[in-house]
């Protein structure tokens, strides 16, 4: 029987699909904390894993050519050391459910700094690009980061960002590469939910619910994607998000 937790649930879904049809990451990062507490871990990360799978599917159906296979080859193989080590650290360890919430609400308000900085500072973006070379290391540490937080989270989308907005500049090109990667990423995911038993009878109905949802999202965010000022979408999205990473700080 569906509750008023799981109707909220569906709401966050939706809201959360429309903006990840508009910024093409902030989606899941968004959705997952509000998830976590009106529906519980077990629920939500499954649930917005076959999700994320869907939206990249439709993304690369579209445009696959654009697919950088070199960029999409280097960031799998290394995000999927980060992802052995969070898989490892969900499975293995009995975690406080009071210690995950801090954890991810630290973790969603890095992120949010991160994507302002991005975003907004001019003078950030100049630094960035005079010193790209310099930094390889930290931007295959990011990547490795970024994999610990989707093995555990499902979340990592931000971090990859940081590395992909460097080393991939066309737009198609940027979508449909990172899309890819989500693609086979999330699937080992959800190969591993599979076999938790993670797919209970409620959460499988919840899910059929979430992706009837998602192709009304992506109508709604087609449409707003042609009428709103972006940067204004984007100091929503990352208003939100500092809302949802405070809100579990403080549970």
């Amino acid at each position: 029987m569906i509750g008023i937790e799981d109707i909220l649930f569906l709401v966050i879904v939706f809201v959360s699909s429309v903006i990840q049809s508009i910024t093409g990451f902030a989606g899941t990062v968004l959705a997952m904390p509000f998830s976590i507490m009106l529906v519980g871990y077990n629920t939500a990360k499954p649930i917005l894993n076959v999700l994320g799978i869907v939206l990249s599917l439709g993304v690369i159906g579209l445009n696959h050519k654009s697919l950088n296979k070199k960029e999409f080859g280097k960031i799998i193989a290394i995000m999927l050391v980060g992802m052995v080590a969070g898989y490892y650290i969900t499975t293995h360890f009995d975690l406080n459910p009071g210690l995950l919430y801090k954890v991810l609400g630290g973790i969603v308000l890095l992120f949010m700094s991160i994507g302002v900085f991005n975003t907004f500072s001019e003078k950030f973006r100049k630094k960035k690009k005079e010193t790209n070379e310099k930094t390889s290391f930290l931007a295959y540490l990011v990547l490795v980061i970024a994999g610990v937080v989707h093995g555990m989270f499902v979340c990592g989308g931000p971090l990859l960002v940081v590395y992909a907005s460097e080393k991939i500049k066309g737009r198609d090109e940027f979508r449909v590469t990172v899309s890819a990667v989500w693609a086979v990423l999330n699937s080992i995911i959800l190969f591993s939910d599979v076999r938790a038993g993670l797919f209970v009878p409620k959460t499988s109905m919840l899910l059929i619910i979430c992706i009837a949802l998602l192709f009304g999202a992506l109508w709604v965010g087609n449409i707003l994607f042609r009428h709103i000022n972006k940067k204004w979408f984007m100091i929503i999205t990352y208003v939100l998000m500092g809302i949802s990473g405070i809100s579990l700080l403080v549970k």
